[in-house]
């Protein structure tokens, strides 16, 4: 497989934590249901290949997101990838999203050991992902974040429309703040910071994360999560990556986008990410082989070709070499 040349650059981490989330943020938008064992057999592909944080799904009420209706009989079928995963040996975290009590109820009943909740920086999108205002989400999720931190559970607040919002347009840096503030103040252990329909770009992801840490919020606590709707994605993870941000989100074949926000895209996909962090030298402990071989797998169940360019090109390569050899070996038998 080709793989890019290694070249350092000043001032990045040496590590990065990449957060799956093609299981339930990238599953979650398709129009057809994909079923209960093929999400399982993508979940241990992703853990084969390496990745050790895999959002496995969402105990939301399946009327608001049917694809994922099926969690209760999902995470029985990956909980003990949780214990130990093969062939890397190390335990891979499956943290899953609560909406509410109810939702945490589900999740903890099922030994989830990490939960997300998620918040809107706008009082649109508020409206219409959670049909609440800001302050009445923010007020659900306090006694959810309190009762699953008494658990022990690990607990990531999701914070959207932090760059741009369909209805409202330019969101104002003060609005992501005080969100972001609010999650931290309740007990939520990582914040991501969403770029919901993708219209971020580089000097506006660095205001913001400098913003936060001015406020108290600091930097070793933030992931990052980007749509490439303008194709930004890379360039906004770059710059984030150099403020110090070492928690990237991505999507295995750059699957999603959200089913509240039609304008929102296709999730940054992984393998373009690791393309680009293995080329600056950065360590993700993600075999990139594997990887696509996964989305290649999965675009194959779901119909259609993988939208990730990395996924399409390396195919592409492969499939050259397959029919280059295939042609060599007829001459010499001719």
């Amino acid at each position: 497989m080709t793989l890019p040349m290694v070249v350092p650059a000043p001032g990045l981490p040496a590590r990065v934590r990449i957060h799956e989330v093609g299981a339930r943020d990238g599953l979650q938008n398709e129009k057809a249901t994909v079923p209960t064992a093929v999400k399982a057999e993508f979940i241990r592909r992703l853990a084969a290949a390496g990745l050790t944080t895999i959002e496995a799904t969402s105990f939301v009420h399946p009327k608001w997101v049917p694809q994922l209706a099926d969690a209760e009989q999902l995470f029985p079928l990956v909980r003990d990838l949780g214990e130990l995963s093969e062939p890397s040996g190390l335990k891979v975290a499956l943290p899953v999203l609560v909406p509410n009590g109810r939702g945490l109820d589900r999740a903890l009943a099922l030994g989830a050991k990490r939960v997300a909740v998620f918040a809107s920086a706008t009082e649109s999108f508020a409206k219409a992902n959670l049909n609440r205002t800001v302050d009445e989400s923010l007020a659900v999720f306090e006694p959810v974040v309190r009762r699953a931190k008494d658990e022990a559970a690990h607990v990531r607040g999701y914070v959207s429309m932090c760059f741009g919002d369909p209805w409202e347009g330019a969101v104002p840096l003060h609005q992501v703040v005080r969100v972001c503030r609010a999650l931290r103040d309740m007990g939520c252990d990582e914040l991501s910071l969403g770029d919901t329909i993708g219209v971020a770009t580089p000097g506006h992801v660095l205001e913001l994360l400098s913003a936060l840490n001015e406020q108290g919020v600091p930097t070793n606590v933030l992931g990052v999560h980007f749509h490439d709707t303008y194709g930004q994605a890379l360039a906004n993870t770059l710059a984030a990556l150099q403020h110090g941000v070492t928690t990237v989100d991505a999507s295995a074949g750059g699957l999603g986008g959200c089913p509240f926000a039609r304008s929102a895209t296709g999730n940054l996909a992984t393998e373009d990410l690791v393309w680009m962090l293995q080329g600056l030298g950065i360590e993700t402990g993600v075999d990139l082989a594997g990887l696509v071989a996964t989305s290649t797998w999965m675009a194959d169940q779901l119909g259609r070709p993988s939208p990730s360019r990395t996924v399409r090109a390396l195919s592409h390569k492969d499939s050259q070499g397959s029919q280059a050899s295939q042609i060599s070996q007829d001459s010499q038998e001719q």
